[in-house]
């Protein structure tokens, strides 16, 4: 599903992540690591927001070669999102949706299951932590990505929500979408059923399977 080839990104601080090779099947993946580890620079990087030396291949298709196919496989819902505020989610929804290919059922879907609501009719700057946090997680499932990329999913959501998320996640991965996850929820560990575990430290990766 992803593959990973001759991988460093470097930092001016010193800080350097390097993999020379890494191979992830279709499934869902956890990636555990310190604060500063790396964690977010590997998934902005396979997220395409990144640059970085190698390359990232998914589905056979190459970042560096054709990065804007490659770009409508991945969604990815970051730690902290950020947004312009002076728009609504439902505007948001409508830009996303049109580079995704999303319909209206099933934006629809999305918002039922992480209790929206009206929310998403109100601009940005009035949203808490949690609605913030809700937005970036709807865009990550818009449309039909290969891979989805959710840092820190369950952080500021209320455990409703949490548990509504992880049956949207087995959901998905029963129709051929992968993930790619990190959290420092105690128990978040316990959720799944990982094809893989994946420790980066020191700016080194370590991979173990379940």
């Amino acid at each position: 599903m992803l593959e990973i080839q001759h991988f460093k990104k470097s930092y001016p601080t010193g800080f350097q992540l390097e993999i020379d090779s890494l191979h992830l099947s279709k499934g869902i993946h956890l990636i555990k690591g310190e604060n500063g580890s790396g964690k977010s620079t590997l998934l902005k990087a396979i997220a395409g927001i990144h640059d970085f030396e190698g390359d990232i291949i998914l589905d056979g298709i190459s970042l560096k070669k054709d990065p804007i196919p490659f770009r409508k496989l991945v969604n990815y819902s970051e730690a902290e999102p950020l947004f312009p505020d002076f728009l609504s989610l439902d505007e948001l929804i409508a830009f996303v949706s049109k580079t995704k290919g999303a319909n209206n059922s099933q934006i629809d879907s999305l918002k039922e299951i992480l209790g929206i609501g009206d929310f998403s009719k109100n601009a940005i700057s009035t949203y808490s932590s949690g609605m913030l946090k809700k937005a970036g997680l709807i865009l990550a499932f818009l449309g039909k990505p290969s891979l989805v990329i959710l840092d820190e999913p369950y952080t500021t959501i209320d455990v409703g929500s949490q548990k509504r998320l992880t049956a949207l996640v087995k959901r998905e991965l029963e129709r051929g979408v992968s993930f790619l996850l990190t959290s420092h929820i105690a128990d978040f560990e316990d959720f799944f059923a990982y094809d893989s575990v994946l420790t980066i430290a020191d700016g080194n990766l370590a991979q173990s399977h379940e």
